[in-house]
């Protein structure tokens, strides 16, 4: 690969003579230990000598055998592994001067002048003191005799790394903190369960889910099962919520549910800052309204089991930015946060995120909520905006009545989360005033007639249902353009939204192109991305694929798990995506494997060969199972028959094989939190716009809009949600394989290598930058009303 000048590579960067240390500390979380292995390897890659301290602050307070080397092989089969290895304590001691001068000490005995701390806000704020009375510490163990004065100048710097491991997503300065989307998953697995019995004895269940400061957790799996109601600290409901609450789930009941679900964060509290119990939440329902009520605190469950996909891929990532920070330090460099900002990781300054979030609490104190929910950050607040929007139906009389017809359809595969979609799009169009129309099997049911009005109550309990209830179809609508603008007239549909994946994109193409024929598509049209795949252009994250992932890496951890205690076995599995890798190559970094074939790098006999070598040495030490994942459409003479074979042969002596085709599991089964809140979101976002221009094309008595831009891709780019024109997609995408022609995720797979110690080029160039905390503060004139 060639270097041009002005990349940077992280191979060109080096640790020679560096030492870092990693520790965990505070409460665990899922996904810890693939930060902890990312550290270590990517560490020892570049040279460094890397070293594992044990029980957090404790550990390195005591010294001894708790701070130890760390090998390549010492992270082996960690990924998949829940909490932390390598151990966390609450440790007083290290609050005392003598605590950190001991730990001083010990840090310098081994020559460790870098830190990688990966924990909450406190673990974080003990960092921040360590480092900025380092130079203090030395001169003292100087003075005690403890150490000499070479090598107090020799170590006259500690650099400090963290990265936020809570469940609670409780950290100002990131969208999301490592183990809150596993903690999401127990919650949703917990809720799932809980609505089939609840549906059967017509109950009403509270259930309280951790978060003593923060609401996160409460909200978003409100958001993502479809809660009646959510009782959070940040924003406490107003007085009189408890007549408000108890008319809600009797009007859902009245519209024939059979259940009602109330989300209680374990630190929600009223306006006078009293405490909101689920045993006061259940004795309100009983007394109030006579329903069978029952009350399930979760606990340390959402602690506990495997990470998510995403978990270990945001972890992963973090982890590398972590290294790659500590290389470029300098003394005077403040110590730093790697957080995530959308798709981007960035760098903070530590103090200045711990401070935002001590912020939040005071707010919360001094009862200012409006400015603690704007100071959570633009995540948090969009949770809470469009819970809101869908929890609470206003009365018909306060409805505004727009007098347009939307109409709303699912194209292409199935995918999990389009129906979590649907709803959102459905009950903001109604909330906006709009008439919503479903329109069954995609266009081949347009065309056909199968348009139906759908209600607010039709989509109710949709969000937590995979597949697609409207139906689906890949039938694209040139053949039939003029049978679906008859339809139009006859609805007289104003606006269309579109929810699919790469066919989808061709669907707004065509009937783009049909404007100069057809005025009656001359309306806005947009289209949210759904698809397994992931292969739409436009978007850095499609709906649906976080649940493939999911179903891949529990696929492949399941099938890892199954060589355990034989001999040495590689597993060689085919994922789905047609030409295009992201689940292979994600899969692949989130499942901890080998290599991964797809279609976007080419690959030949050599590179096999390659990797049958490499897998040969490894399985020469205490590693014991392999895993290679190719893509189904990655090459057509290199098969997964064939590659089976090939390593079958090639390592026959040292390991044996299996192959595993997972097929149609991908495209099943629930959605992910993570969908159910992207779908959510994102449909929410697109019928606001269709709002927007719907009143900007009203013209005459009619709506008419036939510029580029009323025909709009909604996507996730880096950092922001940002509306594209499908017409000025067309140059960034290849028809003939149905992928688009960049892909960020490619930058991903020089990771996924380094980490399965092959050496290769990784440029860094676009690496997270030392930026500072954007303050949102709310303006005087904003309010915002308490759910």
């Amino acid at each position: 690969m060639a270097q041009s000048d002005n990349k940077k590579f992280f191979e060109n960067l080096t640790g020679a003579g560096k030492a870092i240390a990693v520790l965990t500390s505070g409460g665990d979380a899922q996904g810890m230990n693939a930060a902890v292995r990312a550290v270590v390897r990517v560490g020892i890659y570049v040279g460094a000598k890397v070293y594992f301290i044990h029980e957090g602050y404790q550990g390195m307070v005591d010294g001894g055998d708790n701070i130890k080397e760390a090998k390549w092989e010492s992270v082996s089969s960690m990924l998949q592994v829940g909490g932390t290895v390598i151990g966390s304590a609450r440790c007083k001691e290290f609050r005392t001067h003598e605590g950190r001068l001991k730990a001083a000490h010990n840090l310098v005995q081994r020559g460790i002048t870098n830190l990688c701390v990966i924990g909450g806000d406190g673990s974080l704020t003990g960092a921040n003191l360590f480092r900025e009375e380092w130079s203090g510490l030395l001169a003292e163990l100087v003075e005690q005799g403890l150490i000499d004065e070479e090598a107090a100048q020799k170590y006259s710097a500690l650099h400090i790394v963290g990265m936020v491991g809570s469940i609670d997503n409780d950290f100002c300065g990131t969208d999301m903190t490592i183990g809150t989307d596993s903690a999401l998953h127990r919650i949703i697995e917990v809720v799932d369960a809980i609505m089939t019995t609840a549906q059967s004895h017509q109950r009403t269940f509270v259930l309280e889910v951790m978060g003593r400061h923060c609401g996160y957790l409460a909200l978003v799996s409100a958001l993502a099962c479809g809660a009646d109601w959510v009782l959070i600290p940040e924003m406490p409901p107003e007085d009189g919520w408890e007549e408000k609450m108890c008319q809600k789930l009797s009007a859902t009941r009245s519209r024939g549910s059979r259940l009602n679900i109330i989300i209680v964060a374990e630190g929600a509290i009223d306006r006078h800052g009293k405490a909101i119990t689920s045993s006061i939440v259940k004795d309100l329902v009983v007394r109030c309204l006579g329903f069978d009520t029952r009350v399930t605190i979760l606990g340390h469950v959402q602690r506990g089991g495997t990470p998510s996909a995403f978990d270990r891929i945001l972890a992963s990532r973090m982890g590398v930015e972590a290294v790659l920070a500590l290389l470029e330090t300098t003394a005077n460099t403040p110590a730093c946060v790697v957080s995530l900002c959308g798709n981007q990781s960035v760098r903070l300054p530590l103090m200045e995120c711990v401070q935002m979030t001590q912020e939040v609490q005071k707010a919360m104190d001094e009862k200012k909520f409006e400015e603690a929910v704007q100071l959570r950050g633009r995540s948090f607040e969009n949770n809470l905006k469009t819970y809101k929007l869908l929890a609470h139906r206003k009365p018909e009389s306060e409805l505004p009545h727009s007098n347009f017809n939307v109409a709303v359809l699912n194209v292409g595969a199935p995918a999990a989360g389009m129906n979590a979609a649907v709803r959102s799009a459905v009950r903001v169009g109604i909330s906006e005033g709009h008439k919503m129309f479903a329109v069954s099997d995609g266009f081949e049911g347009f065309y056909k007639g199968q348009i139906k009005e759908i209600k607010w109550a039709d989509v109710g309990g949709w969000t937590g249902q995979g597949g697609s209830l409207l139906g689906t179809k890949r039938t694209l609508p040139a053949k039939n353009v003029d049978k679906i603008a008859e339809q139009i007239r006859k609805y007289n549909i104003n606006a269309l939204l579109v929810i699919g994946g790469f066919e989808a994109l061709e669907c707004l193409l065509q009937l783009y192109e049909a404007r100069s024929n057809y005025e009656e598509f001359c309306i806005p049209l947009c289209m949210l991305p759904a698809t397994i795949s992931n292969n739409v252009p436009g978007t850095d994250l499609s709906i649906g694929a976080d649940t493939a992932l999911n179903a891949i890496v529990e696929t492949c951890d399941r099938i890892k798990q199954s060589a355990s205690g034989t001999k040495r076995r590689v597993f060689i599995i085919e994922t789905m995506g047609g030409y295009c890798g992201y689940l292979a190559s994600v899969g692949g970094l989130a499942a901890g494997a080998d290599a991964a074939y797809i279609y976007e790098e080419p690959f030949d006999i050599r590179d096999l060969q390659s990797n049958v070598e490499h897998l040969r040495e490894k399985m020469k030490t205490s590693i014991q199972r392999g895993l290679v994942l190719r893509n189904e459409n990655s090459n057509e003479n290199y098969t997964t028959d064939f590659i089976y074979q090939l390593y079958s042969e090639e390592g026959r002596g040292v390991f044996d094989c299996r192959k595993n085709v997972l097929g149609h599991m991908q495209q099943g089964g629930s959605p992910s939190p993570f969908d159910r809140n992207f779908g959510t979101k994102i449909a929410a976002k697109a019928m606001q716009w269709i709002t927007k221009k719907l009143n900007e094309s009203y013209k005459q008595g009619r709506v008419f809009a036939n510029t580029e831009d009323s025909a709009c891709l909604l996507g996730m780019r880096r950092r922001a949600m940002i509306f594209q024109p499908v017409v000025q997609l067309k140059d960034e995408t290849d028809f003939i394989h149905r992928i688009p022609k960049e892909q960020w995720w490619l930058k991903l797979r020089p990771l996924m290598k380094i980490l399965a110690k092959y050496k290769t080029s990784y440029d860094v160039s676009d690496s997270g930058q030392l930026e500072h905390v954007a303050h949102n503060r709310p303006k005087k004139s904003e309010s915002t009303v308490g759910i």
